[in-house]
């Protein structure tokens, strides 16, 4: 969703939700993306329309946060934020199309969040399935991500703006 169309009472909604995380506004569906739909265990790459990005093994498309510092446990976000940017946990192998040796976690208290050349890597809750990209460039802070590690910031061409996906997962 653009800014544009969020009505006043949105903005003020969401921006004392999300406060210092860069959320984009809207509301808060779903505390973390349902247990059935991601796959922790490998990060892989997939065809998008934006270029070949990093997803979970059930083809859930993965994100940066370019304000994060690397290998950091997590962002400056209170618990809204994290509801909208969950991040991914655990120790996952490298899949077809990414390098092992950029595969990493965290070091720290708490739990392990996955990194790809040392970015910790988030979902976005509104990606409800494969192929959403629904996350892409919001805030012009969170951006997939390719097999290099490095952010994508092209735009989702407008006939996929609507997180429809269903690209070849």
């Amino acid at each position: 969703m653009r800014r544009s169309r969020i009505t006043v009472a949105g903005i003020a909604l969401a921006g004392l939700a999300l406060a210092g995380c860069g959320g984009g506004g809207g509301s808060v569906h779903s505390a973390r993306p349902a247990a059935a739909t991601t796959d922790t265990s490998v990060i892989k790459a997939s065809h998008s329309p934006v270029g070949d990005i990093l997803v979970d093994g059930r083809g859930r498309t993965l994100y940066l946060f370019t304000e994060d510092g690397k290998n950091t446990n997590s962002m400056n976000c209170d618990a809204a934020c994290m509801k909208l940017w969950p991040h991914m946990e655990g120790k996952p192998h490298a899949g077809a199309g990414v390098e092992a040796n950029l595969v990493g976690h965290t070091k720290g208290s708490g739990k392990v969040q996955v990194t790809y050349a040392g970015h910790p890597l988030y979902y976005y809750a509104k990606d409800r399935k494969a192929g959403d990209l629904k996350g892409q460039g919001i805030d012009k802070v969170w951006y997939v991500l390719n097999a290099k590690g490095t952010a994508i910031k092209k735009a989702v061409p407008a006939s996929n703006s609507s997180g429809g996906g269903g690209y070849g997962y």
